[in-house]
């Protein structure tokens, strides 16, 4: 007996996530590049139906049908395969709390989103970490590191932080080697941002096979971070299981609101795709132009760019130039990077100030 509740061991062994900062270590607020919102805002249509939602006095509909309704006919999937939940982490979190937990292990590579780790102690399952391949996704170190341990594999595509990507073919050949009682969950909280072509065939893996989850979010391209929505699509087996788990009211009236409005103008997904690749290519060339000073962006399919510091001018002094300039960027010393700062693209008058500021540090020091 002890004289206070203690929790479960596997709880003390997780590092909290951290999110991107908005203010400077002064208290200044800053231009928040660092926790990769979409810089174009939000759709108007989902800005107009946030004031139309239901008072906040009412339970929203615990099954969000209308928004099921709405990404299903989008997608072309059964409505009934679909789960709604608040941000894609909260499915990520149930999707190995419904299929794993001690003496367990929860597979991902090097360099993934963080929750993945967090999401795998929370239940008492063990984190493993596969190498990367210069920074991305090797599909051959995954399938060396499952065993007959392995419950559910992670795999962000395109990666955060990194923002690497793997084709169809790679993450069929990833699948295809998995054991049918693993979970392959696919995260594809970027995936707006990929081109047609680029489309690495997950919907259709969720659809054909009884152990694959995809997530999406609306935080990212959708720009309704603040309305923390995400969904799911798998086999009805598995959203079955996350339905009986999840919260009975996780997507409140006005989430459900905005994300259904948010679906109805994929004009604006199209207007913020554009944007990116745009303002994103013109970044790239700029820290391209630097890399005789040592910096290295890395290829990103996302909307943002990971530059790495490998000369004189390190990722801490660039992030603090940054801060004083007045932006907020993601150094990632916690990650495993401590050369390495994400920065969000943000609009062309604010990456312009970005590469004005980066140029100004390399020139000083």
């Amino acid at each position: 007996m002890t004289d206070k509740p203690t929790p479960k061991p596997w709880i003390e062994a997780i590092h909290a996530y951290v999110p991107g900062k908005a203010h400077a270590d002064d208290g200044r607020e800053l231009i928040k590049l660092s926790a990769n919102e979409n810089p174009l805002g939000s759709s108007p249509a989902a800005i107009d139906a946030l004031s139309g939602a239901k008072v906040p006095c009412a339970y929203p509909d615990p099954d969000s049908a209308e928004l099921r309704a709405a990404l299903g006919t989008l997608h072309g999937i059964d409505p009934a395969r679909i789960v709604c939940g608040t941000g894609s982490d909260e499915l990520l979190n149930l999707a190995v709390q419904a299929y794993a937990g001690p003496g367990d292990e929860v597979l991902f590579s090097n360099f993934s989103f963080a929750v993945y780790e967090i999401a795998a102690r929370r239940c008492g399952a063990t984190p493993i970490i596969a190498p990367d391949r210069d920074y991305g996704t090797d599909v051959s170190a995954l399938i060396a590191a499952v065993t007959e341990k392995t419950r559910v594999v992670f795999l962000a595509n395109p990666n955060n932080p990194t923002g690497s990507y793997l084709t169809a073919s790679e993450v069929a050949r990833l699948h295809a080697a998995l054991p049918a009682s693993a979970l392959f969950v696919l995260d594809q909280a970027y995936a707006e941002y990929l081109t047609a072509d680029e489309d690495d065939n997950g919907l259709a893996l969720a659809a054909g096979h009884s152990n694959v989850l995809v997530t999406r979010t609306f935080s990212k391209i959708y720009g309704l971070a603040g309305e923390r929505i995400g969904w799911a699509t798998g086999h009805s087996d598995i959203i079955g299981s996350l339905n009986r788990i999840r919260g009975p009211f996780n997507v409140t009236n006005h989430g459900q609101a905005a994300a259904l409005a948010a679906v109805g103008d994929q004009g604006f997904v199209a207007a913020s795709r554009c944007h990116n690749a745009r303002e994103l290519a013109r970044f790239v060339k700029v820290i391209e132009s630097l890399g005789n000073h040592g910096l290295r962006p890395l290829p990103s399919k996302a909307n943002f760019l990971l530059v790495l510091f490998e000369g004189r001018v390190t990722a801490e002094q660039a992030y603090l130039a940054l801060a004083q300039g007045g932006y907020a960027t993601r150094w990632l010393p916690g990650a495993g990077l401590p050369h390495g700062l994400r920065i969000t693209i943000g609009t062309a008058e604010q990456m312009d100030d970005v590469s004005r500021i980066l140029r100004g540090l390399i020139e000083a020091i």
